[in-house]
C-alpha cells in the first residue's frame, strides 16, 4: 500500500515566499531612480505599480484556484495557447530570466556582504554571491518545507525591522518635503511606475505554490492577496518615510544608501546597521525564493514535453531536482561572468511580457474560471501599458539591456524550436506496434 507525503505548506508561508521575492533588493535599489523620474512623488509610484501588480494577481488567483499545477503561471499559458510554440517560448523565458533575476539579486547580497565585512572587494562580493546561491539551492533541494520555514523567519525578520523604520520616519518627517505642489507632471509619475513595478514582480512565484498546498483553490488566492496587500503597505510606507526625512535630490544622490541615511537622524548608527541587516536578509530571501519554482516548473514542463526529459528527473542519490541544478548552475555562471548591473532592466521587461502572455490566455478560459472579463481588460491594458511606457523611458536608454532582451527573445525561440524538432524526430522513430 502506497503512502503520499502531506502538503505542508499554509497560506501564511506561501505568502512569505511571495513577499521574501518582492522586497528584496528592489527597495533598496529602486528608490534612488525612482526618485530621479517622480521627486517626490514615488510613494504614488509604488501604490499605482501596487494597484496594477493587483489587477494581474486577480487574474493570477482565479487561475490558480481553477487549475492548482506545479508549473504555476506557465500551466496558465498551456490552458489558454495549448502545449504549442507560444507557451514553450514563455517557458524557456521565464526560466533564463529567473536565473538572471536570482544572479542580479546575489550580485546585490554580495556587494553588501562585502562592505560590511571584506571592504568592499569585488572579489569577495563575488564569492559572497555564488556561496548564497549554492546555500540557497542546498535549501530548495532538502525540500519546499524547509524553504517555507526560512523564507518566513526571512520575511518576518524583513518586515519587522522596516516596519520599525517607517514608523520611525513616518513620526518624525518634515510634511513639507512630500508637498503636493512639489510633485512633477502626471507623465513624469507614470514613468516612474515603470521602475517600481518591478518591486513587485515576485509575486508570480506564488503561483507555483500549489503543489504545496493542502486546498490550493482557496488558499492560493488568499495568499496572493495577502503578498501583494503586505508589499504594496511596506513600500508605500518606506517611501513617504524616505523622501519624508530626505529631499528628492538627496534619495537620488545616495541611491541604495536612502534608507540608511534617512534613519540616521533618529536612529543614528544603529539605523544605518539595520538597513544592511535588511539587505542582507532580504536579498537572501529573494534569492532562495528566485530558487523554488525550479524543480515543480521544470518537472511540469517535462512532463507536458516542453522541456527535455532530463529536466524532470532528479539524482537519485541527493534527490536534487536536475532542473533546479541547472537553474542553480545558469545564476553562478551569470554572478562571475556577467555585468548585471547593465542589463538590472532584464527582468522587468520579460516579466510584463510573460504576465501579458498570461492574462491573454486567460481571455480564452475566463468562463472556466469565474474571472470578470473586465478585469481581464484593465489588467492587460495596465500591464502592457507599463511595458510601453517601460521601453519608452527605460530600455530607451538602456542600449545593453535592448540588446540582451532581443538576445533572450532569440534565444528562447531558437531553444523551443530545436527541442520541438528533436522530441518531434524521436517519436517518428519509435516504432509502432
Amino acid at each position: 500500500m502506497s503512502t503520499t507525503v502531506p502538503k505542508r505548506m499554509t497560506v501564511i508561508q506561501a505568502t512569505f515566499i511571495g513577499v521574501g521575492s518582492m522586497v528584496g533588493a528592489g527597495i533598496f535599489a529602486l528608490l534612488g531612480a525612482a526618485g530621479a523620474v517622480a521627486g517626490s512623488a514615488v510613494w504614488l509610484s509604488f501604490l499605482i505599480a501596487g494597484v496594477i501588480a493587483a489587477l494581474q494577481g486577480y487574474s493570477f488567483a482565479k487561475l490558480g484556484a481553477t487549475y492548482p499545477s506545479g508549473g504555476g503561471m506557465l500551466a496558465y499559458l498551456a490552458r489558454g495557447f495549448g502545449e504549442g510554440h507560444v507557451t514553450g517560448i514563455f517557458s524557456w523565458l521565464f526560466y533564463v530570466t529567473g536565473a538572471i533575476v536570482a544572479a542580479m539579486v546575489a550580485s546585490s547580497f554580495g556587494g553588501y556582504a562585502s562592505a560590511v565585512v571584506a571592504h568592499d572587494s569585488p572579489t569577495a562580493a563575488t564569492l559572497f554571491a555564488v556561496a548564497l546561491v549554492l546555500v540557497m539551492s542546498l535549501l530548495n533541494v532538502v525540500g519546499s518545507t524547509a524553504v517555507a520555514r526560512v523564507q518566513s523567519a526571512i520575511v518576518k525578520v524583513v518586515l519587522a525591522i522596516l516596519g520599525v523604520f517607517a514608523i520611525v520616519t513616518i513620526a518624525n518627517w518634515d510634511p513639507a518635503l512630500l508637498d503636493p505642489a512639489g510633485y512633477p507632471g502626471v507623465r513624469e509619475i507614470i514613468a516612474s511606475v515603470a521602475l517600481t513595478f518591478f518591486a513587485f514582480l515576485g509575486f508570480g512565484v506564488i503561483t507555483f505554490t500549489a503543489k504545496d498546498l493542502p486546498q490550493p483553490s482557496r488558499q492560493l488566492p488568499r495568499a496572493m492577496y495577502l503578498a501583494l496587500a503586505i508589499a504594496t503597505t511596506v513600500y508605500v510606507a518606506v517611501s513617504l518615510g524616505v523622501f519624508g526625512t530626505l529631499t528628492a535630490d538627496q534619495v537620488v544622490a545616495y541611491g541604495a544608501t536612502a534608507l540608511a541615511e534617512a534613519a540616521k537622524p533618529t536612529l543614528g548608527q544603529l539605523g544605518y546597521v539595520l538597513m544592511v541587516i535588511t539587505a542582507l536578509f532580504s536579498t537572501a530571501g529573494a534569492v532562495n525564493a528566485s530558487l523554488y519554482p525550479s524543480t515543480g516548473m521544470t518537472q511540469h514542463l517535462a512532463e507536458v514535453g516542453q522541456f527535455p526529459p532530463v529536466f524532470g528527473r532528479t539524482l537519485s542519490r541527493w534527490k536534487a531536482s536536475i532542473g533546479l541544478l541547472v537553474m542553480a548552475g545558469l545564476t553562478v555562471i551569470m554572478v562571475l561572468a556577467l555585468d548585471l548591473n547593465s542589463i538590472a532592466s532584464l527582468g522587468s521587461a520579460v516579466a510584463l511580457l510573460i504576465f501579458s502572455a498570461v492574462t491573454t490566455a486567460h481571455f480564452r478560459v475566463h468562463r472556466e474560471t469565474g474571472a470578470k472579463l473586465f478585469m481581464l481588460v484593465i489588467a492587460l491594458i495596465a500591464t502592457l501599458g507599463t511595458f510601453v511606457v517601460f521601453c519608452t523611458t527605460t530600455l530607451v536608454n538602456e542600449p545593453k539591456t535592448t540588446f540582451a532582451l532581443l538576445v533572450i527573445l532569440a534565444l528562447a525561440l531558437i531553444a523551443d524550436l530545436l527541442w520541438k524538432r528533436t522530441r518531434t524526430r524521436r517519436e517518428r522513430e519509435i516504432p509502432t506496434s
